[in-house]
């Protein structure tokens, strides 16, 4: 035989297809692809009438020189089988260079936008396809004999001829699945280093252990894996020894005992649930593996009988032990290790009776594990609901707006004999669970139009799924304090509508009085859940979702958030244990538009290592991640109004990241206590943004930000404010209901809800920033008034010649401008600065703090301290409000004596103007523009010798119009 010949094949999976153009004439579209390559032409399969279409075929190209593939081109043309005869229609083409072709392996799902066939074409959408390449050996061409030993066989044999056809992918994958080829191009992996210790660089050779592990994350990340099914490729690996107890079987069966199971690793020790009738266990417990003391793990199994004198005898009815150096591993997706039958021997060593036999199974693994979220945990104290990781959603929620129109026939007596009250003042209040808001009054009057008063005003509610029942509206008399008659109305029958072109019907509902008035009159009421709007329950400045509330509203996700909680470092105690020694029970809590996610809670370590991976879909990019960082204190049911502590916070701007880069690095958690400012740690975790198209995140800066219906019929901002910390208490009070609760602390800290409440501190950091924004106009200034002056003569002549050059040439201003601007910013681009995750100390004003200023800010509201601290703080607030009191009056006045040009209100200042304006109309008419510009740029730029010290005259005359301070009281 000669030797082996390698041939190369170039594999394209035509995965799907996204958002194609309609060419049916009925809004649909029936597509196939077909590739060229290397003189060679396939052809897929037809997907009728679907626009997102998906094939998930292979389609094999032989290449005939592998030298050249580099320079060869593949063409993908997508066509509109019409399937009457006429021409397909064209819907996009793909060309791809056979440069970028990768090796089996590191192949990975790429969309590409789908490309005009000509100016006139009408294409859009986008084609997901896998390309790579493999090579394989093929045997040498036979020789003469060899061809006729085969020939003389081939006539022996029966003629029998097998074709091979690969098993076709599902069209459709199930439900909740995701593609394992949906995922984006390698990223980049970038590690982020910690911003707020300013350490040296490390020196130390094990730096370079750093290094070679973000290589490896590199090469994980380029095989393709769906990050949906939670790969954990942005954490370390954490061995963990699971062990799976079924059940067992006793050869003699003793009515009315139970059994349960016993598992000891060297001082670990753990027991099953005790159940009778030897029925299953079913549990599953996991082991920290570098906590463990012990190469061996004894499994024993006790029997446990009731005496007649109420004395429970137990029995051990055997053990089986086994060395954790042979344990098998298993690492996901490969199938579970299943149960087996072990035979339990004595526990001085002899054999046990045959028939004593306990069913389990035994492997290593890490926290992907599927078996890890339901084990029993070592390092988070079992199986306490209270420590164990969870994922929460926040209750869906809508705007459920209330038109009161109109009553009729009130029945405004108390009783039959009773006299009606004269002109009665009237109003309606409407009350949604703890939610109450009223109409304004209304007067009752003798005529016919007044006898059926009339509002025709909003009142809008928060409503959560699952609904309150009822919205009760009221009638109310406010002359004599009572109750004219009340209507409930079923929330669940209230029409929803997604804009404001449908209007939603109006109903009369029948008023209900007292025992004695069963009917008191009947309203005309509509009411409506918006589904259009966006219902905020976050700060404005820190939403992590803008979506409405209709799913029918809803765009399809621009990317994915992966979040990586990997551990923390150098924590401090705050509490202690035994009443002796401090500790700090650890979790950490991330919440990214509805999706919460806590980890489970380390107990009892300083640097807890989580190693947990999340993920969240995208929909917006200007949106922000929060993190926060807290101690457990609900797990010992003990004391139920211990709290949990807050030991730090983080925040993330997804705008802020680089698309297909992991973020990697160690940042600061600091809490603001009464004592002041205090470093509570760090913690490390793992960012990444990945988008799929370029062109949905940059389609998305267009977008406004909010719903279509927050434009067309907006909220003030008074009424903002008020359904904003409405659907903050709503979220907060739905995920304290919760099993295991999310503590109500908890979610007031992650979602800023104590923001609004006054606070010296905040004051001056917002301050600060105003004052920060206006330094470059104030730099602006200081230089043109140092050009103004001559401070530096050359400077001042250039923008002398830039005069003479913007007056001779004034076509070049705006491009100068332009490429001025873009110049200057793409240099700035290598000093950008970096991801700022960490809060900033110095930004949040925490660093010149008074202990009053901060004893102010951790009282509640309303005030719990004495008298004489409140007059101190409300003095001082009097004289800083004081002073923004001169300094708005200050701001006002220069409008007003703007305004007062206009007006009249000094007929002799108003008569300089005009007769000036008329003046300077005639002299305009006269002198060309380019002159004035000339000469009124030489004035301002003229040497300061020939200035005068005193103000000029413009000044001055502004500085006399009369403002109407005088007029205020």
């Amino acid at each position: 035989m000669g030797d082996q010949i390698c041939t190369r094949k170039v594999i394209v999976e035509v995965c799907n297809a996204k958002n194609l153009m309609p060419k049916d004439g009925q809004g649909t579209a029936s597509a196939f692809a077909i590739v060229d390559f290397d003189g060679q032409r396939r052809r897929t399969k037809t997907k009728f009438r679907d626009l997102n279409p998906q094939w998930d075929e292979r389609l094999e190209f032989l290449v005939h020189d592998v030298d050249s593939m580099a320079s060869e081109t593949l063409e993908l043309n997508v066509y509109n089988d019409k399937k009457i005869g006429k021409r397909s229609n064209f819907l996009g083409k793909v060309k791809i260079s056979g440069s970028t072709f990768v090796g089996v392996g590191f192949e990975s799902l790429v969309y590409y936008p789908l490309e005009k066939r000509s100016v006139f074409s009408q294409i859009k959408g986008e084609i997901g396809l896998k390309i790579w390449f493999v090579d394989e050996e093929t045997p040498p061409p036979p020789t003469a004999t060899e061809e006729k030993k085969e020939e003389v066989a081939a006539e022996a044999a029966p003629e029998k001829k097998e074709e091979k056809t690969p098993t076709p992918a599902p069209e459709n994958p199930k439900d909740g699945e995701t593609p394992a080829a949906a995922a984006p191009p390698p990223p980049e992996v970038m590690e982020h280093p910690p911003i707020a210790q300013n350490k040296p660089p490390n020196k130390n050779p094990s730096a370079n252990e750093n290094t070679s592990e973000l290589k490896i994350l590199h090469k994980n990340l380029s095989t393709g894996v769906d990050r949906r099914t939670g790969a954990f490729d942005l954490v370390d690996q954490m061995p963990f020894l699971y062990v799976r107890l079924v059940k067992a079987k006793r050869a003699h069966h003793e009515p009315g005992s139970s059994a349960y199971a016993k598992l000891v690793i060297g001082t670990h020790s753990i027991k099953t649930k005790s159940l009778a009738d030897y029925r299953e266990w079913d549990q599953v417990f996991a082991f920290d593996k570098d906590g463990l003391n012990s190469t061996s793990l004894e499994v024993s199994i006790w029997v446990e009988k009731k005496e007649a004198d109420d004395k429970i005898v137990e029995n051990c009815m055997g053990n089986v032990s086994f060395d954790l150096q042979e344990v098998p591993k298993r690492v996901p997706p490969d199938s579970p290790l299943a149960p087996q039958w072990y035979s339990l021997e004595g526990v001085t060593g002899d054999q046990n009776p045959p028939g004593n036999d306990v069913m389990l199974a035994v492997w290593l693994g890490t926290q992907a594990d599927e078996a890890f979220n339901e084990a029993w945990q070592s390092d988070s104290g079992g199986l306490i609901p209270e420590t164990r990781a969870k994922v929460y959603l926040s209750p869906k929620l809508w705007y459920l707006r209330l038109t009161v129109i109109q009553t009729q026939d009130l029945q405004l007596g108390s009783g039959g004999t009773e006299p009606k009250v004269r002109n009665p003042d009237l109003y309606v209040k409407a009350q949604l669970g703890a939610q109450l808001f009223k109409t304004s009054r209304t007067t009752v009057g003798s005529s016919s139009s007044a006898s059926n008063p009339t509002w025709n005003e909003d009142l809008v509610f928060v409503a959560a799924e699952p609904f309150e029942p009822f919205l009760v509206i009221t009638v109310e008399d406010v002359t004599n304090g009572q109750v004219v008659g009340y209507a409930k109305v079923q929330v669940t029958s209230i029409d929803k509508r997604t804009d404001d072109k449908s209007e939603p019907r109006s109903r009369w509902f029948n008023l209900i009085g007292d025992e004695k008035k069963p009917y008191a009159g009947r309203i005309h009421v509509r009411t409506c859940l918006e589904g259009g709007y966006h219902v905020l329950d976050e700060a404005a400045h820190l939403t992590s979702d803008v979506r409405a509330t209709a799913k029918q509203l809803s765009k399809p996700p621009i990317g994915l958030l992966e979040v990586g909680i990997r551990g923390a470092n150098n924590l401090l105690p705050v509490k202690t244990k035994d009443g002796t020694r401090g500790t700090t029970d650890a979790y950490v809590v991330a919440k990214y538009g509805p999706k919460w996610v806590r980890t489970r809670t380390i107990l009892d370590r300083f640097n807890p290592r989580w190693n947990e991976q999340y993920t969240w879909d995208v929909y917006d990019p200007c949106t922000v991640l929060t993190i926060g960082v807290f101690d457990n204190g609900r797990y010992k049911h003990d004391d139920a109004l211990k709290k949990d502590v807050r030991l730090g916070k983080l925040r993330v701007r997804l705008s802020t990241l680089d698309t297909n880069k992991v973020y990697m690095g160690t940042y600061s958690l600091m809490v603001l206590l009464p004592s002041g400012a205090k470093k509570m740690g760090d913690i490390e975790i793992a960012l990444r943004f990945t988008c799929s198209s370029w062109l949905s995140l940059i389609q998305a800066y267009t977008n406004p930000m909010l719903p279509r219906m927050h434009y067309i019929r907006p909220f003030g901002p008074a009424q903002q404010d008020i359904l904003r910390h409405t659907a903050m208490r709503i979220v907060t009070a739905r995920l304290a209901r919760s099993e295991p609760a999310l503590g109500q602390e908890v979610v007031q800290c992650m979602l800023d809800s104590d923001t609004h409440i006054w606070s010296m501190r905040r004051s001056k950091a917002n301050w600060f920033r105003v004052v920060g924004c206006l330094s470059r106009a104030a730099t602006l200034a200081r230089w043109l008034d140092g050009i103004r002056t001559w401070v530096h003569p050359p400077t001042t002549i250039l923008v002398h010649i830039l005069l003479i050059a913007i007056v001779l040439c004034p076509h070049l201003v705006l491009p100068t401008i332009c490429m001025y601007a873009f110049l200057i910013i793409s240099l700035r681009y290598r000093y950008r600065q970096r991801v700022a995750i960490t809060m900033d100390p110095r930004l949040s004003h925490v660093d010149a703090i008074g202990p009053d200023e901060l004893d102010e800010e951790f009282d509640g509201f309303p005030s719990s301290r004495p008298m004489e601290h409140v007059r101190v703080r409300y003095d001082r607030l009097r004289a800083l409000a004081g002073r923004a009191q001169t300094l708005l009056g200050d701001v006002a006045a220069q409008g007003e004596r703007l305004e007062a040009l206009f007006n009249w209100r000094d007929p002799r200042a108003t008569g300089i103007f005009v007769i000036v304006c008329l003046f300077a109309s005639l002299v305009f008419y006269v002198v060309p523009f380019k002159a004035f510009v000339v000469g009124s740029g030489l004035y301002y730029l003229r040497h300061p010798r020939f200035r005068d010290d005193m103000p000029s005259v413009p000044v001055n005359f502004f500085r006399r119009l009369p403002p109407l301070s005088d007029q205020i009281l």
